[in-house]
């Protein structure tokens, strides 16, 4: 029986890797959105999950940053892993090639424009562009055609598009990374402060909690909070947030961290 699962790496600001599997027995499709951490780190972060690395079909690539796209190089090139990224992506982290080819480094790079859908094997992909200081960042909807589990880290606003591609998702991975209060009182210098909290930064918790809150989820499975600041925010207080959002308990939000991430979540 055709299944659709989803789990965490780790998410953070040291590194952020998130699994989605779509199929069943031998025709599973496996990707990897983003690699933040060392090759050996990634190896062992995937085979804590179970996961072979060279049973990976696809590395998608959200942004340039380095806690998203500094492994993809060297895990792609030791397990043959082709990479789907946009243009800007592409050419902000200066990963060679261009178009769908071999590049000198070995790494298949297929370039994506942000507003158009694709497939990789049994996953149907529809990524969408958001307010983040990065080149062409974008985020993504996964789909085995009939559920869907949408993922959206690294952007400083909401806009109406992001929230109208994620209506109806089935489960949601959804920045909670600071709180308002902890990061303007926090020892972060005024400059990373502006940054971090401006339309173009990180999502706080109570902005996720908004968003939320606009977004149909009448049927949402899972309600994930990830990229959380280990200086600015707390678990507790992203959880309460998106109750808050939904009218639930907090325990049944979860939380990705930056060791463990979090386990396997499975759609009906």
């Amino acid at each position: 029986m055709s299944r659709l699962r989803f789990t965490s790496l780790g998410s953070g600001s040291e590194g952020n890797g998130l699994v989605v599997e779509a199929g069943a027995g031998t025709t599973v499709t496996r990707v990897l959105l983003d690699c933040g951490f060392a090759l050996r780190e990634t190896e062992r972060r995937l085979l804590r999950a179970g996961i072979a690395p060279d049973s990976l079909a696809a590395i998608l690539v959200t942004h340039e940053h380095g806690d998203h796209v500094g492994g993809v190089e060297r895990l792609a090139r030791r397990h043959g892993v082709a990479v789907w990224m946009t243009h800007g992506t592409f050419v902000a982290s200066r990963i060679g090639g261009a178009g769908v080819i071999k590049s000198a480094l070995d790494i298949e790079v297929n370039l994506i424009d942000a507003h158009e859908p694709f497939s990789v094997g049994d996953l149907e992909l529809r990524p969408f562009p958001v307010p983040h200081d990065a080149r062409e960042p974008a985020q993504f909807v996964f789909s085995d055609g009939q559920r869907s589990l949408g993922v959206l880290t690294d952007l400083g606003s909401s806009t109406p598009h992001v929230e109208q591609v994620l209506a109806g998702c089935d489960a949601l991975v959804l920045e909670c990374n600071h709180d308002a209060a902890m990061l303007a009182a926090g020892p972060y210098p005024p400059a990373l402060k502006a940054r971090v909290g401006g339309r173009f930064g990180h999502l706080a918790n109570d902005a996720a909690a908004a968003l939320l809150a606009r977004v149909n989820h009448g049927g949402l499975q899972h309600v994930i909070a990830a990229h959380l600041s280990s200086q600015n925010n707390t678990p507790a207080l992203a959880r309460d947030a998106l109750a808050g959002a939904l009218g639930c308990t907090a325990e049944w939000i979860g939380v990705a961290d930056q060791e463990d991430g979090f386990g396997w979540r499975e759609l009906d």
